[in-house]
């Protein structure tokens, strides 16, 4: 299964701006569990906290209350799509140039990084990380010596790069926050009393009970300063690439994203998915948590009962104590674990929101089948994926990809399931609201150019043998 992906929260005016960012973090864990990290602005100077972890294993009592000081907060939760899983590369990246203290939060992939950090390098830039988040801190700073306001200097950074990027960026006072101008990746702007948040979603807004305002829109910076909103155009909006992997697996389904509610939207994946692919069976079984949204909608559709007869354990940590060779399986039941009287002699529906290398479903299937499960009919939310992805989702190699070189015949067997559907792409998009999506894992149409050196380790190697390994 994939891992999720980077998650933003700010929030500007408010006296527990670090324990009000903890929260929001908190409720945004799914999208990045590698490191965490906030910032604040105590009126002189930025304050820092980071690690590696978990947002509960990386900030204590004394951090929130007497380390990070200031009424203007940032965080960051990270998995890395370019850039080690170090500590060097986890956010915010925090850097001081003059009176300048700059902070930067960045959700998504820049696809012409290398391009970028070599032109840098060669005109006399150090870097010390190996993130694409580094080479945007490093033009802010290039084109602010040609700029009237910091505002200027982000716009002209913006214009250099390609790719994804959902940022916020603390500068000095200012918290500053901008999305690309095809609007990849998602960042709402909400309000708790006189203060200003920001929130790649909009969970983070409900633990915090904070009031829902509107997205950003593509190329799109707002800017909060001294209590005030501004928002201005750094570039005209491209047709919109929303990455529908939001909506697919991504996102938390109570959070409201690019204007539609996952929880919606994956119901009404499963409902077209039993239209697509009806099959008659005993029961529709999610494998917990991803596919259970979609099978409400298969089961409502179908008719068939909704059993929840696979159980998670949901007190497995990231320090759980690995098994031994001898024990192939036990990494497997030990996340989750059948009703066994549910599963013997029945005809099984198995809903999946997505499949990328498959071995994990083909061991539970294998447990299902000696448990006595008579059939086992596998269906999955969204279209098989065949390409890579550039622009911040951690399959960037086509020959990790089952799909992208098997047939669905041969996925199947290989699972050992009896039949296989994937939801088509025409299913896909009569699922959801809207048509303008990021579909490039599916179709291979990438809507931003793809440079020659990209992949999550193309800053790593030594420069004389990068191409051979990007």
């Amino acid at each position: 299964m994939k891992k999720e992906y980077c998650g933003l929260f700010g929030i500007y005016g408010n006296k527990e701006a670090a324990r009000m960012t903890y929260f929001g973090l908190y409720a945004l864990q799914h999208r990045g569990q590698e490191s965490a990290g906030i910032v604040t602005w105590d009126g002189e100077k930025i304050r820092e906290q980071k690690g590696m972890g978990l947002v509960a294993d990386v900030f204590n009592e004394r951090h929130l209350s007497k380390e990070l000081k200031g009424s203007i907060g940032m965080g960051h939760i990270r998995y890395s799509t370019t850039g080690a899983s170090l500590i060097r590369n986890a956010q915010p990246f925090r850097v001081r140039h003059g009176d300048l203290q700059l902070s930067v939060a960045h959700n998504g992939n820049l696809v012409n990084t290398f391009a970028l950090r070599s032109e840098l390098e060669a005109s006399g830039s150090i870097f010390q990380t190996t993130m694409d988040t580094e080479v945007f801190a490093h033009l802010i700073i290039k084109y602010l010596h040609e700029s009237d306001s910091i505002e200027e200097a982000i716009g002209k950074a913006c214009n250099r790069v390609r790719g994804a990027y959902s940022m916020l960026i603390l500068a000095n006072d200012k918290m500053i926050a901008i999305k690309d101008p095809n609007s990849f990746r998602p960042l709402a702007l909400g309000r708790v009393g006189d203060s200003y948040v920001f929130a790649s979603e909009t969970c983070a807004f409900d633990l915090i009970e904070a009031e829902y305002l509107r997205p950003l829109e593509a190329g799109e910076m707002v800017t909060i300063h001294k209590g005030k909103l501004t928002s201005l155009r750094f570039a005209e909006e491209r047709k919109a690439s929303k990455c529908i992997f939001e909506l697919i697996y991504f996102a938390r389904p109570d959070s409201y994203v690019f204007g539609d509610v996952v929880y919606e939207r994956r119901k009404a994946m499963g409902v077209m998915l039993a239209k697509e692919a009806p099959v008659d069976a005993d029961m529709v079984m999610p494998f917990p948590d991803s596919g259970n949204y979609a099978a409400v909608g298969y089961s409502q559709e179908s008719g068939l009962p909704l059993e929840l007869a696979m159980i998670r354990n949901h007190y497995v940590g990231r320090t759980f104590i690995q098994p031994s060779q001898d024990m192939r399986d036990f990494s497997v039941r030990v996340k989750l674990n059948p009703v066994k009287s549910m599963i013997k002699d029945k005809r099984i529906v198995i809903v999946e929101d997505s499949i990328v290398r498959g071995t994990t479903i083909r061991a539970r299937v294998k447990k299902l089948r000696e448990l006595g499960a008579k059939e086992i009919h596998l269906r999955v939310s969204c279209p098989p994926i065949m390409h890579p992805c550039f622009y911040g989702i951690d399959f960037s190699s086509k020959g990790e990809l089952i799909a992208a070189n098997h047939s669905a015949e041969d996925i199947a067997r290989f699972m050992g399931i009896d039949s296989l559907h994937y939801l088509t792409i025409p299913g896909l998009l009569d699922s959801v609201t809207q048509n303008d999506w990021c579909l490039a894992c599916f179709d291979g149409k990438y809507p931003v150019p793809l440079s020659d050196h990209m992949g999550k380790d193309c800053l790593e190697a030594d420069p004389g043998i990068i191409k051979e390994f990007c």
